[in-house]
């Protein structure tokens, strides 16, 4: 049915007014049939397929389609020498590439030399980010237009003309119950093929008296009991969803971190990959804010080990909901940036003398350990002893928050400090903190 019922012309296209309302640039680009090299990037059932053919109907050139499922190298080369020589007999070659990320790098080269020359005209339709699946040389070629998912307003509009439409029920006069149409939609998720497989199978299915069908929502409902969630653990989703639920922990607002805990588990995501992001979020996002986030990660961690799917859901629940109402704090983090950016930027400094063990003679005599104070013995627990390399002495990592238990950490900590400040070590003079 998609295929009978698919639009012949922009006014027909339904959807992604954004590029295609009045005075668009695609608009414009199409019906002035100026269209260059471009790549059709969004979801499936958005009308990348339908809006090329309808580029190929405006175009006053040769419209080619491949599919890279089943398009070998050497069919695609020969095609381009064809287009190549059409070229030079003024001919325009209009080639359009299905799942154009299908295509491994060779392949993808293989157009490139008649892009540049402007053998064709190349429009490559893609599920996936083109930044990732496309070749740097033939996407800097390319102009990039985003597709969106359908509203569940546009796809009953797409059903209900392909209801009206003299190819979509031929010789049966559809009747529908209140509110099936808008199931569908909502069911399709954005998917127009979706929606109109889905209203198919109901015309089939439906009551049906001559040359008359009637569709209820107690037979759609057979057919829309489980959604489909869009989903790729592998794709440019997967990284999407994981830094909604990231950052939506970290603005602490649990009701939106657990709506995207849904959307990956539901997905299919693997338990245990949400269970290390968690473990990593409770060190670097709330730190010693809350000395307890840690151990609830990595105790839902080892729970998720134990039970597994579904019934590890509720522990990650628990989990994201923990973490998102928990004090934050980045400090240990940025410690650790601070730390990790001297040790890059700078030669390694050796240890101190004092900080080194002297298990032999030869290294005793070599002052290894000489001058160690041990702060167990000292009243304050605290020594005079410098423990940072000379050239480093004055740099501070760890700039605690007022945030949590944290506050606490900053208490001890400035009190150590303002302790070294009234006991100064002895050797060479401190720089300004840095």
């Amino acid at each position: 049915m998609a295929s009978r019922v698919r639009p012949r012309t922009l006014d027909e296209f339904v959807g992604q007014t954004h590029l295609l309302g009045a005075g668009k640039i695609l608009r414009e680009l199409i019906e002035n049939d100026q269209i260059s090299s471009m790549i059709f990037w969004g979801p499936p059932g958005v009308g990348k397929t339908t809006l090329a053919e309808i580029i190929a109907h405006q175009s006053q050139a040769s419209f080619l389609r491949f599919s890279a499922v089943d398009s070998s190298i050497s069919q695609i080369k020969k095609i381009m020498r064809q287009a190549e020589a059409d070229r030079e007999m003024g001919e325009r070659t209009l080639v359009f590439v299905d799942e154009i990320h299908r295509f491994n790098k060779a392949q993808q080269d293989a157009f490139l030399p008649y892009v540049e020359r402007g053998s064709i005209t190349l429009i490559g339709a893609t599920t996936e980010n083109p930044s990732f699946e496309i070749n740097s040389a033939l996407l800097s070629r390319c102009k990039v237009f985003v597709l969106k998912a359908l509203t569940t307003d546009d796809i009953e509009q797409l059903l209900t003309n392909a209801i009206a439409s003299p190819n979509g029920f031929p010789q049966t006069q559809v009747t529908l119950e209140p509110d099936t149409l808008r199931a569908i939609a909502e069911f399709a998720n954005g998917d127009a093929r979706t929606a109109l497989n889905t209203l198919e199978m109901a015309v089939l299915n439906g009551d049906k008296q001559g040359d008359q069908v009637k569709v209820t929502m107690k037979d759609l409902k057979q057919l829309i009991s489980q959604k489909f969630v869009l989903y790729d653990k592998t794709g440019e989703e997967h990284y999407n969803i994981i830094s909604a639920l990231h950052k939506s922990m970290r603005n602490s607002d649990a009701d939106a971190a657990i709506y995207w805990l849904a959307r990956m588990l539901e997905g299919g995501e693997d338990p245990l990959y949400i269970a290390r992001r968690l473990v990593r979020f409770a060190s670097e996002d709330v730190g010693l804010a809350d000395t307890n986030a840690l151990n609830v990660a990595v105790n839902v961690f080892q729970a998720c080990q134990f039970l597994g799917m579904p019934e590890c859901n509720v522990h990650l629940t628990e989990a994201v909901t923990y973490l998102a109402l928990a004090p934050k704090s980045n400090a240990i983090y940025k410690a650790w940036q601070g730390a990790a950016k001297d040790v890059k930027d700078s030669r390694d400094e050796p240890v101190p003398l004092q900080l080194r063990n002297a298990p032999t003679k030869l290294m005793k005599d070599l002052d290894y350990g000489k001058h160690y104070q041990y702060a167990h013995d000292t009243q304050d627990k605290l020594t005079t002893m410098q423990t940072m390399p000379d050239a480093l002495v004055g740099h501070t990592y760890y700039h605690p928050t007022d945030e949590g238990r944290e506050n606490l950490f900053k208490k001890r900590l400035d009190y150590v400090r303002q302790w070294h400040r009234d006991h100064p070590a002895p050797g060479p003079s401190k720089s300004a903190d840095k």
